[in-house]
């Protein structure tokens, strides 16, 4: 996939993205806001993250907790973003095709940047 695709994806499903995260967080707490919007902690994960998260876990490129690793949040984070994203994806048509390779760790995605070559990019489309 490539930057300007992300970005374009990202785009499509920001709107959504944020009006379940506002229903979400009003659920939480019970009402309506009492501070302004963008008071209190920030989001650990931009949008086009959470999309590429959740592509990346969906076409099983590793396991939840490499791809948690490799954004530098926890897993959790990972799994609620995945659980948000996967359905607008479907809705917006989006299917993630098969992998081309698998990763356990940091070292194995390392290992496969620095043998393939950097003008060789695969589509993840």
């Amino acid at each position: 996939m490539t930057e300007q695709a992300l970005d374009a994806l990202a785009d499509q499903l920001s709107e959504k993205l944020d009006e379940l995260r506002e229903h979400g967080r009003s659920q939480q707490r019970g009402g309506d806001r009492i501070r302004a919007r963008g008071a209190g902690a920030k989001d650990k994960l931009t949008t086009a993250d959470r999309v590429l998260a959740t592509v990346l876990y969906l076409r099983k490129l590793g396991p939840r907790d490499l791809i948690a690793q490799l954004f530098g949040v926890k897993g959790s984070t990972i799994t609620r973003a995945v659980q948000q994203v996967q359905p607008l994806l479907a809705e917006h048509g989006y299917t993630v095709p098969p992998p081309t390779a698998r990763f356990r760790t940091p070292a194995d995605v390392t290992a496969f940047l620095s043998n393939s070559m950097p003008t060789e990019i695969k589509s993840a489309c």
